[in-house]
């Protein structure tokens, strides 16, 4: 039984997988390191597993060194969700994450749509609501090699990221709460570069994720332009990625534990698949100049992300 994933023509019009997936449902089941999953109720990183809403401290399970990563260890990738398929091209997939649920206040009913549009578009819509006051950050953490899963590594990469500003981490990955300048750093690609090109520089902020695991503060757009984009430089197959998030986790494999056989059993060795996680910035409910990720009763948590190949 074959998993989801996406096959393209390359610029020879040879059909391409170029996201990274399993043989069976039980390599899937089995890999720890979110492949293709929507991950929540917080995606990225929380420090310590532990931040105060309204006056009340919360604590979550830590699963990342001394942080909470991607809602904790029984997080959103874990879940059976309801699934309903409303045409050919349109999946709903629905989920309640109850109050206290890896320690996250509130009822969240949570609903994510998936359209394959006709212009080779993968359209994800997220919506949440809330019985009491929380925190909310989606995303899918799908990997993607443009070259073609299993064909190597994703440094010769072309990758282009609108975002004059990043979040610089720590030592633990947690952002140090300051927005600095990617201009001067090997975080700048306002200009199209090579991911491999600075990847092993001598900057601490490489050093601490062993290469880019960093979250861009993306420059505002027009609802029609990318804001960020990615070509395989021997497919010559493009990805755009277009959201209404302010900020993206650019992920280049650093930690993928090369024990996961993906399809055609290729391990998943470091930099062998990247990923561009469309998102609110990480530990955000505990930087208040941080964008809020607050979701309170009565409103509505709604935001879309498109990735869109071509050649």
């Amino acid at each position: 039984m074959g998993t989801v994933g996406a096959w393209l023509p390359d610029k020879k019009g040879r059909l391409t997988s170029v996201i990274v997936g399993f043989d069976t449902i039980e390599g899937l089941a089995k890999q720890t390191s979110y492949y293709g999953a929507i991950v929540g109720r917080y995606a990225n990183r929380i420090a310590k597993g532990k931040f105060t809403l309204e006056g009340e401290k919360y604590s979550l399970p830590i699963n990342n060194g001394p942080n909470s990563l991607h809602g904790g260890k029984a997080n959103f990738s874990y879940k059976v969700w309801d699934a309903k398929q409303i045409d050919e091209q349109t999946v709903v997939l629905e989920t309640l994450s109850e109050h206290t649920e890896e320690g996250y206040p509130g009822n969240l009913q949570v609903k994510v749509t998936y359209t394959l549009t006709e212009n080779n578009e993968i359209t994800i819509t997220y919506e949440a609501t809330t019985d009491r006051t929380t925190v909310v950050n989606l995303t899918n953490h799908a990997y993607f090699n443009l070259n073609g899963e299993g064909n190597g590594d994703i440094l010769y990469h072309v990758v282009q990221i609108n975002a004059s500003h990043y979040t610089p981490i720590d030592s633990t990955l947690i952002p140090t709460g300051e927005i600095a300048p990617v201009k001067g750093t090997p975080f700048d690609f306002i200009n199209p570069e090579r991911i491999g090109k600075r990847i092993n520089n001598d900057h601490p902020q490489l050093k601490f994720a062993k290469g880019y695991d960093h979250n861009f503060v993306l420059n505002r757009h027009g609802a029609h332009l990318p804001v960020a984009s990615v070509t395989g430089d021997i497919t010559g197959i493009k990805l755009e990625v277009f959201t209404d998030q302010p900020g993206l986790q650019f992920y280049t494999g650093n930690f993928t534990p090369g024990t996961n056989l993906t399809r055609g059993n290729v391990k998943d060795t470091m930099r062998t698949a990247f990923a561009m996680e469309t998102q609110h910035f990480p530990d955000s409910p505990n930087k208040p100049n941080f964008p809020s990720t607050v979701l309170k009763p009565g409103e509505v948590y709604n935001t879309q992300t498109t990735y869109k190949f071509s050649v």
